[in-house]
């Protein structure tokens, strides 16, 4: 009689289990609505005490001064060149070539940056850290590619075309008084179609970014691990004064 109580107890059980395995649940419905962040909300001051000193030091390091604008520094003030593109240019052509060279024994020839990666006017005053992340909010890397003659031919028909002033630096374009091309040197040296030449870009523009399809066809790329932003604040810390100028890197004779 014991026994059979017990094996009852164990069917009840077994039971009892299956049913409970057979429910499912489903949601039968989803509802949401929107919340919106204004002044009316209250900071939670618990949250707000635990991060603000991690704010502060955040704000201190990128509000040092590292260097001196002695006057606005734009990206609109030259037909062909600009103040901007030129320092953004210098600052990747002199910050990333000791870099590529330690890793290949070879020299970077120029540089060729976009317009539209130029993001902030650098305004005269003192310089920081967050005026890097104004100018170059992206997390873009520097690349050198190698190209043929061939396509620095494209990459120099694409400047000229183009009709806004990209950033260069190694490299001078003339154009004669009609607008055509009179010559192009490299590293002061003339154009010579029948080498490779290295040039270094962003990342962005390695992959064909803004139309610069030629980049796509380079030989070969070199990444040195090193952010375009990085390499500004570097290069101002660097330097003590930043004084930019409108050169004939880039010119039309008269």
């Amino acid at each position: 009689m014991i026994l059979n109580i017990k094996h009852f107890v164990v069917f009840i059980t077994i039971l009892v289990f299956l049913s409970c395995g057979e429910e499912k649940s489903a949601l039968s419905e989803v509802e949401g609505k929107q919340l919106p962040i204004t002044s009316a909300l209250a900071p939670v001051n618990t949250i707000d005490d635990f991060v603000a000193p991690y704010r502060e030091r955040i704000d201190q390091v990128l509000d040092s001064s590292l260097a001196y604008a002695t006057k606005n520094i734009t990206k609109e003030d030259g037909k062909y060149n600009t103040t901007a593109g030129n320092l953004m240019a210098d600052i990747i052509l002199e910050m990333a070539n000791p870099v590529f060279k330690a890793r290949t024994k070879k020299d970077i020839d120029f540089v060729v940056l976009n317009h539209g990666g130029i993001r902030s006017v650098i305004s005269k005053g003192p310089v920081s850290a967050r005026t890097a992340y104004e100018i170059m909010p992206f997390e873009n890397t520097i690349a050198i590619v190698e190209l043929t003659g061939k396509s620095v031919r494209e990459l120099v028909s694409f400047l000229i075309e183009a009709r806004r002033p990209q950033p260069i630096a190694g490299i001078q374009i003339v154009l004669d008084k009609n607008g055509e091309l009179q010559s192009v040197n490299i590293g002061g040296k003339p154009f010579n179609e029948t080498q490779s030449y290295f040039i270094a870009t962003s990342n962005y523009l390695v992959n064909g970014g803004d139309d610069m399809g030629f980049f796509t066809h380079g030989l070969h790329v070199t990444e040195i691990d090193y952010k375009v932003r990085n390499a500004i604040i570097d290069y101002f810390k660097k330097v003590d004064t930043l004084s930019p100028v409108v050169d004939n890197r880039f010119m039309q004779l008269n």
